[in-house]
């Protein structure tokens, strides 16, 4: 069974499983867990794997419309070097310093691979779901997309400070409390963009029309990629950069634009079903833990 497939499994046992968090009584509750062997390349350096672990669980807070509070690691490995874990420890401080929150604690134990789980609790008084896109709104995604896939390129190129640098993104939590009411759906990209529309799609029980020029392709990919079909590859299949892809009424989000704290881009309108860019159907393809 493959993640998809357990995860469809799991909605079916799990009351209100689905979104990108729980939310109880305006209580937000996230978690993520982390794997050296498909989260973490080689280059990658444990302050950024700190910055990474909890900035994902911060994501699904923001891809919520909350506010984070406080953020928990578990911290695996079949040595513990005191530098490397200070080094953690120093990214997801940083990272919750960024976003408002607090680094309180964690966990260690021995385990045979390098593994990591972080943990967010949030508030969100009114939340936002995946299920309330309806034809007539448009559909927009925050900043940029493929970093991640520029880093891994970076990466396997040898160069460790760039793909570090792109490796650490900046979690939407602000962007996803400015876009709480007036997004209608939200979700984080971490499966990747299109994966994300067809997410939604499927929650709303609606479709998309995208355009490939406008996607906002990160500058860092534009420095890797070989040709446009990588390029392609890399901002809206290959995943893993927890932007915001919302729906909401085009008026409404003009409306609040001014006192957005990160670009938002618009990349089409929501439909009736199919999820198709330049009137081609867009595959669901993406990110597979």
């Amino acid at each position: 069974m493959d993640e998809r497939s357990a995860l469809a499994s799991l909605a079916e046992l799990v009351d209100g499983a689905g979104d990108d968090a729980a939310v109880i009584d305006g209580l937000v509750l996230t978690t993520d867990m982390l794997h050296e062997r498909t989260d973490f390349p080689s280059g990658v350096s444990r302050y950024t794997a700190g910055w990474r672990t909890v900035g994902a669980s911060l994501s699904d807070v923001a891809a919520m419309g909350g506010a984070a509070t406080a953020a928990v690691a578990a911290y695996g490995a079949p040595a513990f070097d005191p530098d490397e874990i200070e080094a953690f420890v120093a990214g997801a401080t940083d990272v919750c310093e960024a976003v408002d929150a607090r680094y309180v604690g964690g966990d260690l134990d021995d385990h045979d691979e390098f593994t990591v789980a972080g943990a967010v609790v949030g508030r969100a008084e009114e939340p936002v779901y995946r299920h309330g896109a309806a034809p007539g709104d448009a559909v927009y995604v925050t900043g940029t997309l493929g970093r991640t896939g520029a880093a891994i390129r970076e990466f396997e190129a040898g160069n460790r400070e760039r793909g570090n640098d792109l490796f650490r993104f900046e979690p939407r939590v602000g962007a996803g409390r400015a876009l709480a009411p007036v997004a209608t759906a939200m979700m984080d990209s971490s499966d990747g963009l299109a994966r994300s529309l067809h997410q939604l799609a499927a929650a709303s029980d609606c479709g998309f029309e995208v355009s490939w020029d406008r996607f906002p392709v990160d500058p860092g990919v534009d420095a890797v990629a070989a040709d446009e079909a990588e390029r392609r590859e890399l901002s809206a299949f290959f995943g893993e950069d927890f932007e915001l892809v919302f729906t909401a009424q085009s008026a409404d989000l003009e409306a609040i634009r001014p006192s957005l704290p990160v670009p938002v881009t618009r990349l089409g309108r929501v439909t009736e079903s199919g999820v198709v860019a330049d009137g081609e159907p867009l595959p669901d393809r993406g990110y597979d833990h």
